[in-house]
């Protein structure tokens, strides 16, 4: 297992204040969906038919998955139901998909912040949010399954991290020692760490 614990930040020459914010708000809305439960979680994820014919859908509808049938409940989302574009980006499908996502940002993010700026930074965080959203409907434009998380945002940052530095050292627990990598290294283990992720969320779900 190969853990990141921070990397290299001398070169680093501001407070990273909006990825501290994006991974509060994240905290926030993951501890709204605990207390919330199904209908908030269902409600305000992204659902690609909801998207493509521009309904928001409330019921049980059923979904064939591996020969077997899972009914899904959806709830009233938000108005218009084209916000869940955003809204699903904030949300998370179980704790190890919510803990790796926010560590990942919290290594990684503040470098691209630093590079882009503050606000040009929270514009292409959401921009590859949106895009990851959109990517999943065009995927299944009549699909039912609810798709959420950060991924595809997080995805995006990763993605100019790796241009950008992909050499940096990062520091590691790689089994029961800590160790130094090349972030292009660390950096492929996440796209593991998303599959399992997707393994470990609830039976209809998705994330983007």
């Amino acid at each position: 297992m190969v853990l990141p614990l921070g990397d290299d930040n001398s070169l680093r020459r501001t407070t990273p204040i909006i990825t501290y914010a994006l991974i509060a708000v994240n905290a926030l809305v993951w501890f709204l969906q605990l207390s919330s439960g199904e209908p908030f979680t269902n409600g305000y994820s992204t659902v690609p038919f909801e998207i493509t014919h521009g309904v928001d859908l409330v019921g049980i509808h059923n979904v064939v998955a591996g020969g077997q049938t899972f009914p899904i409940h959806l709830y009233a989302g938000p108005h218009p139901i084209y916000l869940t574009l955003i809204t699903a980006m904030f949300m998370h499908g179980s704790w190890m998909h919510i803990i790796g996502n926010m560590l990942y940002l919290w290594i990684f993010g503040d470098n691209i912040e630093d590079l882009l700026g503050h606000w040009r930074y929270l514009g292409f965080y959401l921009a590859c949010g949106i895009a990851a959203s959109l990517a999943q409907v065009f995927y299944g434009p009549g699909s039912y399954v609810p798709s959420l998380g950060a991924s595809g945002a997080i995805a995006g940052v990763l993605g100019a991290y790796l241009i950008k530095h992909p050499k940096n050292p990062v520091r590691v627990l790689l089994g029961r020692i800590i160790t130094t990598l090349p972030a292009f290294v660390v950096l492929g283990f996440w796209i593991v760490l998303q599959i399992f992720s997707q393994v470990a969320s609830p039976a209809g779900e998705a994330s983007g």
